[in-house]
């Protein structure tokens, strides 16, 4: 597992970072074998946004949320990539 984090526009925070290596370590559990994982954190006025990109064994998955606070930001767009990496598991299982 290897996560790499890009921080434009916003201070680089410990609770941030150990945030993201949380969130993104838990979607180990779904992906067999190792993979990679680009965050980037940005702030556009009083937008923040998150996106991640996770590529492992043949696939990629991409998400971007918005929102007001950037800690809810990281969490739905983290629930947006498990969302995708359960329905590539049901394709799999079912041999599409």
């Amino acid at each position: 597992m290897q996560i790499s984090m890009t921080f434009r526009h916003l201070e680089p925070s410990d609770a941030m970072k150990e945030m993201v290596e949380e969130k993104v370590g838990r979607v180990k559990k779904y992906i067999q074998g190792p993979f990679e994982a680009s965050v980037v954190l940005s702030v556009e006025r009083y937008i923040h946004a998150c996106d991640v990109t996770i590529s492992a064994s043949g696939a990629t998955y991409k998400g971007r949320e918005e929102s007001d606070d950037m800690y809810t930001s990281i969490d739905k767009v983290m629930d947006k990539i498990a969302r995708q990496i359960d329905k590539n598991k049901g394709r799999k299982r079912a041999g599409r």
